[in-house]
């Protein structure tokens, strides 16, 4: 039995589940998500809880039992609290500028790069735009969004410069060895 999918999904305080056959919708005070869950698994109410049960033993309703739970609580945590992420952008005059839904980064190329951020997600930008506050209800949204303004300018080993997530580590090298 799955560790992961045996647990139950606590429904917080405002917040709805509707099943319709696999199709899972949850409401709640910053939105709506839905997602269609895998065949192998049942999901159902108990009471103010979230039921995940595997409808066979075969291998992949097996896989699919700790993934279908962990979907349906990635989805009641966004609509009841939301997810966010802080990018640091580093190096001299490397900055982003915010106009709407479209950010432009000055991150050391010819140009500034656009990057149109999709529905539901809102940034706020600080630190003069070298810091980037990602705010969605939908966590998969917001991690492929960071990593599409990763790619832009990943940070380089050397000095370090270029958009990271906060708390990223970047492992440094040395330079050449007759410098300094």
């Amino acid at each position: 039995m799955s560790r992961i999918g045996k647990m139950r999904v606590e429904l917080p305080k405002g917040v709805t589940m509707t099943l319709k056959g696999t199709h899972v919708e949850i409401k709640g005070p910053l939105g709506i998500l839905s997602r269609d869950m895998p065949s192998h698994v049942e999901v159902k109410q108990e009471g103010g809880k979230i039921a995940v049960d595997r409808l066979n033993e075969t291998r992949q309703a097996r896989a699919n039992h700790g993934l279908a739970r962990s979907l349906v609580q990635n989805m009641v945590i966004g609509v009841s609290t939301g997810y966010t992420r802080v990018l640091v952008i580093e190096g001299v005059g490397y900055r982003a500028e915010a106009n709407g839904q479209m950010l432009s980064f000055n991150v050391g190329h010819s140009n500034p790069k656009p990057y149109e951020l999709p529905k539901g997600i809102s940034v706020v930008l600080e630190d003069r735009g070298a810091k980037l506050t990602l705010k969605g209800i939908d966590k998969e949204e917001i991690g492929r969004v960071c990593a599409q303004i990763r790619a832009i300018r990943p940070p380089e080993p050397y000095k370090g410069k270029g958009i990271r997530l906060q708390g990223e580590r970047v492992r440094r090298k040395v330079g050449k060895a007759g410098v300094g």
